[in-house]
């Protein structure tokens, strides 16, 4: 790690990195699904693609059965089931309230930056009890561009008050770690989050690879160490 990199701020990816919200929208999918009668799908099958939001969750469902008509009523149907269904069963992943608790002790901010919109980024954060403690939320539909985009990223330093290059962002999957580093900023990969079997995160050029939240703190340390 470069000796004058000074770390002010620590950015997460929402789905998959801060929060498994996974059950709540596979719940939400499922129920579109059987709206339609179409049977429903498992966990282990559609966990992966959480990280590309819900059309290509419902891509996967429909496959050669697709049609545009039906992919959008099924997306509407999810998407207004889940904004009811929020935080039904949506957690933190393990060690990650100590790591925010680790963070805000070490007085460093920290906030969200994701691709999710608004209309669900902020309940949710409400319904975890961060939306007072995070120092930026930034939704998919906040800027004009969405990750892998730096837009929101540098809107997420202005509202946060720091600057890119003093900021680490974690994240699942690879226009996350591209969006950070398009940014300027240092980034970590969360390999507990949702990936898909194809994926290589080795490859994404993070400047590291996190295995669990724990790992978190750990790279924290060393860098407020230099």
């Amino acid at each position: 790690m470069s000796h004058d990199f000074k770390l002010s701020c620590v950015l997460f990816d929402l789905d998959g990195t801060l929060v498994d919200t996974a059950p709540d929208l596979i719940a939400c999918l499922n129920f579109a699904l059987a709206d339609s009668g179409i049977e429903t799908i498992s966990v282990e099958s559609v966990r992966p693609l959480i990280s590309f939001g819900a059309s290509a969750m419902i891509k996967l469902c429909l496959q050669d059965r697709f049609t545009q008509d039906l992919h959008d009523s099924l997306l509407i149907t999810m998407l207004d089931h889940y904004q009811t269904h929020i935080a039904e069963h949506s957690v933190f992943f393990p060690g990650m309230p100590e790591t925010l608790a680790g963070i805000e002790a070490s007085g460093l901010k920290w906030g969200v930056i994701t691709n999710k919109q608004k209309r669900f980024t902020e309940p949710l954060m409400t319904a975890l009890d961060l939306n007072q403690r995070a120092a930026c939320i930034i939704s998919g539909d906040s800027t004009g561009n969405s990750k892998p985009h730096p837009e929101p990223m540098f809107a997420g330093c202005k509202q946060a008050d720091v600057a890119p290059e003093e900021c680490v962002y974690i994240g699942d999957a690879s226009h996350d770690i591209a969006a950070g580093k398009n940014a300027g900023m240092k980034t970590l990969a969360a390999l507990y989050g949702y990936l898909k079997p194809e994926d290589t995160p080795h490859s994404w050029g993070a400047d590291a690879l996190i295995e669990h939240p724990e790992q978190i703190e750990a790279w924290i340390k060393t860098a407020l160490c230099h």
